[in-house]
């Protein structure tokens, strides 16, 4: 998939797991990776400037597993941004499946995941 599309979604891609429950770090990372292929370089910056946005902040929960874990969470303003990342991404996504379908492409030689 194209990097710089794939950059483009993350962020929602994280807000949305951020919806779910408080995540750390590699959590994100997890299941976000069940679904989209990506590493922890590319979510933990995108974390630290979520979080100078006033989209998510954060705080240290104790591990059995270990050292603390920096959890992540959504603040008022996140959830917001999210909620509109969503909708925005509902109506584009709506809008391409509209013109491929139209062009009636699936039926074609082109071979789409369904």
């Amino acid at each position: 998939m194209n990097i710089q599309f794939k950059k483009g979604v993350l962020e929602l891609c994280v807000l949305a797991e951020l919806f779910q429950k408080d995540c750390y770090g590699y959590e994100l990372v997890d299941e976000i990776s069940k679904h989209i292929d990506i590493s922890e370089g590319t979510i933990y910056p995108l974390l630290r400037r979520l979080k100078t946005d006033g989209y998510v902040d954060t705080y240290l929960q104790e591990s059995s597993d270990g050292p603390p874990r920096k959890y992540y969470r959504l603040t008022e303003c996140g959830r917001a941004k999210g909620s509109e990342l969503i909708t925005e991404w509902i109506d584009f996504v709506d809008g391409v499946n509209k013109i491929i379908n139209k062009g009636n492409i699936k039926n074609s030689s082109i071979k789409i995941k369904d």
